[in-house]
């Protein structure tokens, strides 16, 4: 294209019934670069911490297998990635100079002119979003660890996953994996990330109780050395280990390390034993069996078993069932489908410990129900009930 001179640009001021005056002396005149295709070019828009954080060098990644959608993370944080179409075309101007820049550098009537590299008219915009962690759990429940002298282990075909191969697999930052390998328990066996069979950990766990009782220790002071030294014969010393880190907290005392156990995932881990071989239970019958089950001066509660199991309250006798939050689906409206399917009508109590893990930042169990439930009343009770027909 012909370069314009100052006297076109002042005609096509004048055409344009614009006053010189009211505008800033340099002229951008812009004309389409030979290269300045569409589609090569995204543009990906970040808030400021992100910025910050690759302008600090650190990256970001963009997590997802071929069937999912992409998510990008940053150390600690998951986005959503959706694609936002915008009515005004973007141009891409290599030296761009803004209005800021141009009134600092008040030079006489200027005309620069510049080639469009690019243009676009859509951008990736991030949304902060859950982790979807699901996947992370059933994973390693494709082929749980039941001991040392399992022969499953030893011919098993199932891949076996290390950290990093948990991070190319799972949409969620490295910060939120690692943390979720802790809340579910997993364990490092041999430079791979495993679940323990629970069978085998109730197995450990039996042990450790035992070993508590025979040495009538307090439950608040299980010292980890001796425990290794007297069941170290029985199980491999860093299951013994885990265990006590999985059902205790770990402190140190006299520079002795000691475990104070944890009553309440104690009792619920005896409850899912108990509870798992049936498919439903007695309540009053399952909780005289239950307290008789667990380590003596350990009282149980149902309260300990929020997310583990629910009790029938509309069936005489009452009774109790094993219902898992982690065996539900991730998605919000997939899991309220899924809760309607089981019971019909549900009380704020009952189905908030099957719904807390899907409430966003700062939202609350109330709106997540407002948004996927309708309530009603039942008995003077408010009960909630799907806003879509369950097939």
């Amino acid at each position: 294209a012909a370069m314009r001179s100052r006297a076109e640009v002042d005609a096509t001021l004048q055409t344009a019934k614009l006053n010189p005056a009211e505008l800033l002396p340099a002229v951008h005149c812009l004309s389409f670069g030979p290269q300045a295709g569409g589609g090569e070019c995204c543009l990906l828009q970040l808030e400021p911490g992100l910025c910050a954080e690759l302008e600090a060098g650190r990256s970001l990644v963009i997590r997802g297998e071929k069937d999912e959608h992409a998510v990008l993370c940053s150390k600690d944080k998951t986005y959503d990635m959706k694609i936002a179409d915008t009515s005004n075309m973007l141009l891409f101007v290599p030296g761009c100079k803004t209005p800021e820049e141009l009134n600092a550098d008040s030079t006489s009537c200027t005309i620069i002119h510049s080639q469009i590299a690019g243009f676009s008219n859509n951008y990736w915009e991030l949304r902060r979003c859950r982790p979807k962690l699901k996947k992370l759990r059933k994973l390693l429940m494709e082929d749980p660890y039941e001991g040392p002298d399992s022969q499953k282990d030893q011919t098993s075909t199932f891949s076996k996953y290390t950290t990093e191969d948990l991070l190319s697999l799972i949409q969620a930052s490295e910060e939120e994996i690692l943390h979720q390998l802790q809340v579910i328990d997993a364990c490092k066996i041999e430079g791979y990330w495993r679940i323990l069979d629970f069978d085998y950990e109730v197995k450990l766990l039996n042990h450790v109780t035992q070993l508590i009782d025979s040495e009538s220790w307090p439950l608040s002071k299980v010292p980890l050395c001796t425990c290794l030294e007297e069941l170290g014969s029985l199980e491999p010393r860093e299951m013994i280990e885990h265990i006590l880190l999985s059902y205790g907290r770990k402190y140190v005392d006299d520079g002795e390390v000691f475990f104070e156990m944890r009553e309440d995932k104690i009792c619920r881990a005896i409850a899912q034993m108990l509870l798992q071989n049936a498919v439903k239970f007695n309540l009053s019958e399952f909780e005289e069996v239950w307290q008789q089950s667990v380590p003596e001066g350990m009282t149980t509660r149902l309260d300990q078993l929020q997310g583990l199991a629910l009790v029938d309250k509309s069936s005489r006798p009452e009774t109790i069932f094993l219902l898992k939050v982690e065996d539900l689906p991730e998605d919000n409206q997939e899991r309220f489908n899924s809760l309607f399917g089981i019971r019909e009508k549900w009380t704020e109590v009952d189905i908030t410990p099957y719904i807390q893990d899907l409430c966003a930042e700062k939202q609350t169990v109330g709106a997540l129900l407002t948004k996927y439930a309708r309530s009603s009343m039942l008995n003077g009770v408010k009960v909630y009930n799907s806003r879509r027909p369950i097939s």
